[in-house]
């Protein structure tokens, strides 16, 4: 989501330097950007107690304006980047391509909502944020892991556009499903679920993931005509990038002013988030290794199906829980949680892939 290299950058053998060396100054301290901006966001919640007033008055059917544009500005760059001529170099890998859709759009929402409700059983707020976090399949920061782990880049492509796209479909239908239809039949139904229809859900999809998608690959379209796809990727997409990182930031500044009185007074609630969101990441992520390497795929395309179902899409989720649940929800904050756990695990996942790498070559 944040890296400022160039897609066509040469790859290095990840034995000759270590992973954070390959990392851009941004990206290699992504960390501590968003707990600077987490802290930033705290300091003005106490300093700017009107702060949630102030941003009501610059909404839009219940979105915040400002937090709106923070998540655009996020995703445009990443969506940019998106080889969407290439679909078909890797569509013919069935095993990847149906292990990918299993995964990421059975086996991930799944494993989230069980996990969700097996941590958070008396946080139904929090709960509801976990199970949209699960819906939101990753599509940014997966190519920056798959990439440090020497997974296959245009498989990586494939996947993020497949996703990119099948979300604006069924992500409104998936969260009708999980958070009205299933807890029912399964005698869970608390009165938590979703108070607004799936139609209501797939507008907001549409909005966050769809515009910056179509504005990323008319982008691509449209730069690469006039510059050529060598200068594009080399120039342009290294001058964009780093503004994922800064939409990131804005978005977290605001969230953390706004949920800055939970986060102080609540911290039990904020780790009880956080155990959930670790167990998912080992899950999935151990999980689909071990089903990359059963049906005989390569390292690359492994760890590429491994990173692309660990990783979620945060900046969706909190988009979607803060336009359906409120800017000041424990929905929102769930979503919030999620990058700064996110990080740090999956740059521990991405040394964890190299030191498999060797058992894939001596197959």
């Amino acid at each position: 989501m944040t890296s400022t290299e160039p897609a066509t950058a040469p790859r290095t053998d990840p034995g000759e330097q270590p992973v954070a060396a390959r990392l851009s100054t941004l990206d290699r301290f992504l960390a501590v950007w968003i707990l600077l901006a987490m802290a930033v966001g705290l300091g003005l919640g106490r300093v700017v107690p009107g702060m949630g007033d102030a941003l009501a008055a610059v909404e839009i059917g219940g979105i915040s304006l400002p937090i709106a544009l923070g998540l655009l500005v996020m995703m445009y760059p990443v969506l940019a980047k998106v080889r969407y001529d290439r679909l078909d170099t890797v569509t013919g890998d069935r095993r990847l391509m149906v292990s990918s859709l299993v995964v990421n759009w059975i086996v991930g929402p799944a494993v989230m909502f069980a996990l969700a409700w097996i941590f958070l059983p008396d946080l139904p707020e929090y709960r509801t944020g976990l199970i949209v976090v699960g819906l939101a399949r990753c599509i940014a920061m997966v190519i920056i892991w798959n990439d440090l782990a020497c997974g296959d880049r245009e498989a990586a492509a494939v996947l993020v556009a497949l996703n990119s796209v099948f979300q604006v479909i069924a992500f409104g239908l998936l969260g009708w499903f999980y958070l009205d239809l299933l807890p029912g039949w399964l005698g869970l139904g608390d009165g938590t679920g979703l108070d607004v229809s799936m139609w209501e859900i797939a507008l907001n999809v549409v909005v966050f993931l769809g515009v910056p998608l179509l504005a990323g690959f008319l982008t691509r379209r449209i730069g690469e005509k006039r510059m050529g796809r060598e200068s594009y990727e080399s120039r342009f997409l290294p001058r964009i990038g780093p503004w994922a990182l800064y939409g990131l930031l804005f978005t977290i500044v605001i969230l953390f002013a706004l949920q800055g009185g939970t986060i102080t007074s609540r911290p039990l609630d904020v780790a009880r988030i956080a155990l959930p969101l670790l167990a998912y990441f080992a899950i999935m992520f151990f999980g689909s290794f071990v089903l990359g390497k059963a049906i005989g795929l390569a390292y690359d395309r492994t760890a590429t199906l491994a990173f692309t179902a660990a990783g979620n899409n945060f900046e969706l989720a909190i988009a979607v829980a803060v336009a359906t649940f409120g800017v000041t929800s424990g929905q929102a904050l769930s979503g919030v949680v999620g990058p700064l756990i996110e990080v740090p695990v999956l740059i521990g996942l991405v040394h964890v892939a190299l030191a498999w790498r060797k058992r894939f070559a001596a197959r």
